[in-house]
């Protein structure tokens, strides 16, 4: 198992912690100098808060626990694309790398902002995607 597959199953706890509550089941987590500094899934539902997405939580939990906004050095990895107010967010954050599952083509940042992430940001696209993807998939099949 690579690194990225080691912290990839972590988000993927985070998100089934998500569908524990039965909220789209997104989970996240930012590692900084190989320490978790912030972790969260979708409380969107159990706040009726449209900003509570697993990344927003994460980023806030690691601004905390650094002491500081900037997430320069970090990576956070979530099982699905971050969406434009996410990947916004990341970007003010000056996250340094981003790694994620399952792609959003409906509602993933690359299709409608690619920029928005800071420049000099590395994202590694696709790490455990069929196990991100099935869950994501069941949930919104039981939905159905």
């Amino acid at each position: 198992m690579t690194e990225d597959e080691k912290y990839m199953q972590l988000a993927l706890h985070e998100a089934q912690k998500a569908a524990e509550r039965d909220e789209v089941p997104v989970g996240c987590v930012i590692v900084a100098d190989g320490q978790i500094v912030g972790r969260g899934h979708n409380l969107t539902e159990c706040l009726q808060d449209v900003t509570a997405h697993a990344e927003m939580q994460a980023l806030t939990a690691a601004a905390q626990t650094l002491g500081g906004k900037y997430l320069t050095g970090c990576t956070l990895y979530v099982t699905l694309e971050p969406c434009v107010m996410c990947a916004g967010a990341l970007g003010w954050a000056q996250l340094s790398r981003l790694v994620y599952g399952a792609p959003d083509p409906k509602r993933g940042y690359t299709r409608f902002a690619p920029d928005a992430l800071h420049p000099k940001c590395v994202v590694t696209a696709g790490v455990m995607e069929e196990e991100c993807k099935n869950l994501i998939q069941t949930y919104f099949a039981k939905k159905r």
